[in-house]
């Protein structure tokens, strides 16, 4: 395993892990973990169990790049797990029409692999942290893992966040709380039977958001706008749950040097 980590001015932990799975040829996992240090002091004394949320970003967009979504929950007290699925050596993603999950799903198994070994590490890190009541958050295909993770492992997931995924149903036969954010993207449109009709999500309690922006606007690469629209959304999203206790401190931006550095990043390709 190895790390590093840093301080913010608002007193959110970020660390840099990499671990190294060798059940899978030590195929490295590196996840950055986001905390505030007054709650993981408290969680140390076993004062309080930090609730967990876990990230997926993404294709093409790094663990990285979801800075205005982690410093929502982080600021509410969660231990923010943003796990780096893709590697360089890893075989591009490739679009199979007519198969299931348009031939995604061997991407979206190890994604789940991805998250239960981080787990399985973090346990050693941080012991006192609920990881049997898990938040889900995902961004496109990451939104599919994280719906794929839930309808693989309801029994571990509380609720799920996703923005604009495409391919992975919605889950609606559990108790796990939903909100989606949709994109108004022309080129990224949700696979039929992804999105359940009004009337099925009135009464489950599914939350779908549409949005005015595009699909690659809903990282830190996005607009000011979009950010803002999903924090605030978010924000209701968890008010809304019992015991949820609003943030005690600022939200964080995305730095402008890595707004500079996301646009010349390359974009999401569904």
């Amino acid at each position: 395993m190895a790390g590093y980590f840093t301080t913010d001015r608002w007193a959110i932990r970020h660390t840099t892990l990499t671990f190294h799975d060798v059940l899978r040829d030590d195929r490295d996992v590196t996840v950055e973990v986001a905390v505030r240090r007054d709650r993981q002091m408290q969680a140390m004394a076993e004062m309080i169990e930090l609730p967990v949320a876990i990230l997926s970003h993404g294709n093409t967009v790094r663990n990285t790049e979801y800075s205005f979504l982690t410093n929502v929950f982080a600021s509410r007290g969660y231990l923010v797990v943003s796990i780096q699925h893709d590697l360089d050596t890893d075989a591009p993603m490739v679009t199979k029409v007519g198969e299931e999950y348009v031939g995604r799903r061997m991407q979206y198994n190890r994604g789940v692999f991805n998250i239960m070994y981080a787990i399985d590490e973090l346990k050693k890190l941080y012991p006192n942290a609920n990881y049997r009541a898990l938040t889900l958050i995902g961004h496109s295909n990451g939104g599919d893992i994280s719906m794929f993770f839930a309808r693989q492992h309801p029994d571990l997931v509380k609720k799920v966040v996703t923005l604009d995924n495409l391919r992975v149903p919605f889950i609606t036969d559990s108790k796990i709380k939903i909100l989606s954010f949709r994109s108004r993207d022309p080129v990224f449109k949700a696979d039929p039977g992804v999105v359940p009709d009004d009337e099925t999500c009135a009464r489950l309690g599914i939350r779908v958001v549409r949005t005015e922006f595009q699909h690659n606007d809903l990282s830190d690469r996005g607009p000011d706008s979009a950010k803002s629209s999903i924090q605030a959304g978010v924000e209701q999203f968890l008010d809304e749950d019992a015991g949820e206790s609003p943030p005690t401190m600022p939200l964080l931006a995305a730095s402008a040097s890595s707004q500079d550095k996301d646009k010349s990043a390359a974009p999401d390709t569904k």
